[in-house]
């Protein structure tokens, strides 16, 4: 089973933020804007997952064209339990979720402002990855 996922390792709640707006925003695209109305396996997936309603939710904003209120309605835990955004310890804890859930590649996708930061979170992911 192969995982991609936003990756930034950082203490700084800003950086954070505006990593997990990145995930929300994507999120959005692909639950609500990627296929019809019932032909969506993105919203079908997440739906699985447990969000139902958020789903539906999510992609009648989308398709209505209202976009940052999709993204809006991307529920908190989702975002985060799709990403590897936060201070080590938690990226860690997701790394160990990722693994007890069955994945066995990670492709982290760096979402640092800069090559050296996306470079040393790489490096960083994949010590804890092991």
């Amino acid at each position: 089973i192969v995982v991609q996922a936003t990756a930034l390792i950082t203490e700084d709640q800003e950086q954070i933020d505006n990593a997990l707006a990145l995930v929300r925003h994507q999120a959005a695209l692909y639950i609500g804007g990627m296929g019809a109305r019932g032909k969506n396996f993105y919203n079908t997936l997440v739906q699985r997952y447990g969000y139902v309603e958020e789903a539906k939710l999510i992609q009648d904003l989308y398709l209505d064209g209202r976009k940052a209120e999709a993204a809006a309605a991307v529920p908190e835990d989702l975002i985060r339990a799709m990403s590897l955004v936060g201070p080590r310890s938690e990226v860690a804890e997701r790394v160990e979720a990722f693994r007890g859930a069955g994945v066995g590649v990670i492709l982290g996708s760096p979402a640092a402002a800069t090559h050296a930061q996306r470079v040393e979170d790489m490096r960083v992911l994949a010590e804890i990855i092991g």
